[in-house]
């Protein structure tokens, strides 16, 4: 026969971030599974104390009864059983009492006699629990066969439950040795006692559910505050490569780009050597500054904050970003001076005004970017407006989320000015322009963050 050969199926791989909840989710069921296995038990066991307890207290109120009622047997010359003190002193319909006594076979009672063999000597008229005639025969057979008390739990002739209790007698005078002549055996209701039994089982399952369920909750909650710093740790993780290949590449295409061009000598080698250095400086300082803004978010290092000159710094990141054909204008009335991280404050209005410069024009226009850097008194503020066709409303309230920009499309520049913005202390704004652009407002405290880190 030929072979049916089964593709093959990998396993999903998880990401670490889905494993960590996998986790979570292990432990919040062990947990539960832990507590219900303890509840469970102490369940089981205090209704298991409940039912041993109503039964040894019917069992101790009819062995009462039967050794008082014991005390009234007397036996005639011939050693036969004389009921008549029992029958005028003691009340035997309710709760009901029966006399059994054993056959003589030979002049010896019978050792272990049949249920069928027992002769009942005594048995109530109109007793308040209607027994079956085999089921006091079998009790006190018990009984006598075992040579000691026996109870046991049974039912009436109307399905009601009881308890019955049979206590075995001697004949007067006897050995240690000697068999039991008989047994009296008497009846209990037992419906309230088994009334409340079953409310109780209902109450302690109805507990351990409830609480198996709060355990869970409990135990989902330990879970993820537990497995939370795992979680944080793998989501910085995740946005320092995400900002690390946002920052990264467009210094990379453009030494790639300078590569292929030196390669078909098309400029001179020691322009491509200087641009080249250029590229391979400015990249440095990218690293630099990620693996700064990594530490700091983890926690590990604080803000390098120094005092600087606010209107001096955007002077330099309008330089540095204005291309060709692009008009960008800097006012600064006066020396604006902050205490901040230079290093990302540079970043932040970097991102600003390259996220300008993209979209802030429209289609085959020239990109026109107003920067201005204001001191207002214990904040100071670096406001960039362009002249574009300003913010759609489908990104407005997630502008600056990771993976967004103005235009829709996935990006991190705002998402880094925004973060380097509360860093500090400060905040990052967005709203409609004079022009009909975008206008971002940067508003950091001129004394630095109340915190550092």
């Amino acid at each position: 026969m030929r072979a049916v050969r089964r593709p093959f199926r990998s396993a999903r791989a998880l990401t670490p971030t889905a494993r960590v909840r996998r986790l979570r989710r292990r432990i919040t069921v062990l947990f539960a599974l832990t507590s219900a296995a303890g509840l469970v038990a102490m369940a089981v066991l205090a209704v298991r104390s409940d039912g041993v307890r109503w039964r040894e207290q019917l069992d101790q109120g009819m062995s009462a009864d039967t050794n008082w009622a014991l005390g009234l047997l007397e036996t005639d010359e011939d050693g036969r059983l004389d009921t008549e003190v029992l029958l005028d002193n003691a009340g035997t319909a309710c709760p009901p009492l029966f006399l059994l006594s054993v056959p003589a076979a030979s002049g010896e009672p019978s050792v272990t006699p049949a249920p069928g063999e027992l002769v009942v000597e005594h048995a109530p008229r109109r007793p308040c629990l209607t027994m079956p005639a085999g089921a006091v025969r079998q009790a006190a057979a018990t009984a006598v066969r075992a040579d000691e008390p026996r109870s046991r739990d049974a039912r009436t002739a109307d399905g009601e439950p009881v308890r019955m209790f049979a206590l075995p007698f001697y004949p007067p005078d006897a050995e240690e040795d000697a068999a039991p002549q008989g047994a009296l055996v008497t009846v209990a209701d037992a419906s309230a006692q088994r009334a409340d039994h079953r409310r109780l089982t209902w109450v302690v399952g109805g507990g351990c559910a409830l609480l198996v369920l709060l355990s869970a909750g409990v135990g989902h909650l330990l879970s993820g505050r537990a497995v939370r710093p795992a979680l944080e740790a793998l989501d910085r993780q995740e946005s320092f490569l995400a900002d690390a290949a946002h920052d990264l590449r467009t210094p990379a295409a453009s030494l790639r780009t300078l590569a292929e061009t030196a390669l078909r000598g098309e400029t001179d080698s020691t322009d491509v050597h200087r641009r080249t250095l250029r590229l391979a400086e400015g990249m440095g300082t990218l690293v630099d500054g990620l693996l700064t803004r990594a530490r700091l978010m983890s926690g590990t290092a604080v803000l390098a904050v120094e005092p600087l000159r606010l209107d001096q710094l955007v002077e330099a990141v309008v330089e540095d970003a204005a291309g060709e054909g692009q008009r960008v204008a800097v006012r600064a009335e006066q020396a604006v001076v902050v205490v901040a991280d230079p290093d990302l404050v540079r970043r932040a209005v970097a991102n600003l005004v390259g996220n300008a410069l993209v979209h802030g024009h429209q289609p085959g226009e020239p990109a026109e970017v107003e920067v201005s850097v204001d001191g207002e008194g214990a904040t100071t503020a670096v406001t960039v407006e362009d002249a574009g066709p300003g913010l759609p409303p489908e990104v407005a309230g997630a502008l600056f989320d990771r993976f967004r920009s103005g235009s829709g499309s996935t990006g991190l520049g705002l998402s880094i000015a925004s973060w380097v913005a509360h860093a500090h202390g400060g905040s990052l704004t967005a709203e409609a322009g004079r022009r009909g652009g975008a206008r971002f407002v940067l508003r950091l405290p001129a004394g630095g963050p109340a915190t550092e880190g």
